[in-house]
């Protein structure tokens, strides 16, 4: 028996028959979950020549008719994919870039029956950083939609162990760039980004850089994943 044909097994065991009635004619959940293996076929990145990174975060556009079918399955159908796919990279020697996000949204130039699958690598990020430390900080970076301060004298961001903030992506290399942090009454956040020679290295507001000042707002790109500067404003007593 074919994977596909155990997940439909599973699916129909799950709501005993009332998925398969609510959708017919419509999307049939064993489509989305061979769109989503061939997702990961088109994008796998080679990182050896026994694994490939594939995309770890994934969106299946329905329409809305489609999706108020939908409606009362989301979590079962949502759980029963994600394991699928878990179990079809394990076999193809895939691995993904960090925890496997599934969400369903409605698209209005979509009809009844038709759906289409974005995905993206959402790197996993790890940062020794305390949330006492994140929340004190008068300036973080956003990853990934994770927060890690930015306090003097700075910190280094790569893949490797030894790096203070570490990006699971094939692109980041072990040291990839170091932010410097200057803190003064005066002055404010001063920041600063260096390349520290790595191998793809990085661009800052879309400008290919080795060394360049930030500011709120600044992004600053290595591998395939932003990382974006925000810089807190203290209040002002008046």
């Amino acid at each position: 028996m074919s994977g596909l044909q155990k997940f439909e097994q599973r699916l129909e065991q799950l709501v005993s028959g009332a998925f398969a009635k609510a959708f017919r004619s419509a999307v049939q959940p064993v489509e989305i979950s061979a769109a989503l293996q061939r997702e990961c076929d088109n994008n796998a990145q080679i990182l050896s020549r026994q694994r490939r990174m594939v995309p770890n975060d994934f969106h299946v556009e329905l329409s809305q008719s489609d999706l108020d079918r939908l409606s009362p399955y989301d979590s079962a159908l949502v759980s029963e994919l994600t394991t699928q796919l878990q179990e079809y990279a394990e076999k193809q020697s895939y691995v993904f870039s960090g925890p496997v996000a599934l969400a369903f949204e409605s698209a209005d130039d979509l009809t009844i029956g038709r759906f289409r699958v974005r995905s993206r690598a959402h790197a996993a990020v790890v940062s020794n950083a305390t949330h006492t430390q994140v929340r004190r900080a008068r300036a973080y970076l956003e990853v990934n939609g994770t927060r890690h301060p930015l306090q003097p004298p700075g910190l280094v961001v790569g893949r490797g162990n030894e790096a203070d903030l570490r990006i699971n992506d094939p692109g980041v290399s072990r040291r990839h760039v170091q932010f410097t942090v200057d803190e003064s009454p005066d002055a404010g956040v001063a920041i600063e980004v260096s390349d520290l020679g790595s191998t793809n290295g990085m661009l800052v507001d879309g400008h290919r850089v080795a060394r360049a000042a930030l500011h709120d707002g600044s992004e600053v790109k290595v591998g395939r994943t932003t990382l974006t500067v925000r810089v807190v404003e203290e209040d002002v007593d008046v």
